[in-house]
């Protein structure tokens, strides 16, 4: 089993930035795709960012392309999104999440296959 463990959010203003981190424990998942997904209030769950597990290889989606960046440091099993240039809608919460698999299959929630319980990001105009 793998736990994931959010940390890193909060309230900030439009324009500024939030490092997010997810840590792993229970097993290594430096051999597992990760993933970023994030739920505003009412809305579907959204893909927003994923790595391979190697770091070669990242995905965005088109909303946060330019201003998100998705790595990986997989001696600490841990990976993280940074944020840059918030807009209030990227308010949400925001999900890790491992690919035991690491399909190709990255945007979707179906293929992931450990969550983490989420950490909330408010940004406000």
């Amino acid at each position: 089993q793998v736990q994931l463990v959010e940390s890193g959010g909060g309230l900030v203003q439009a324009g500024g930035s939030l490092r997010l981190s997810c840590a792993a424990s229970g097993r290594t998942v430096s051999s597992y795709a990760m993933g970023w997904f994030r739920q505003a209030l009412g809305k579907e769950r959204e893909f927003v960012a994923a790595i391979s597990w190697s770091g070669g290889s990242t995905y965005y989606a088109d909303s946060v392309k330019g201003r998100f960046t998705i790595s990986r440091d997989n001696a600490k099993n841990t990976v993280y999104l940074q944020m840059n240039r918030l807009k209030p809608e990227d308010t949400a919460v925001y999900y890790c999440a491992a690919d035991v698999d690491s399909g190709s299959y990255y945007y979707t929630t179906q293929v992931y296959d450990y969550w983490g319980q989420g950490t909330q990001v408010t940004v406000s105009s």
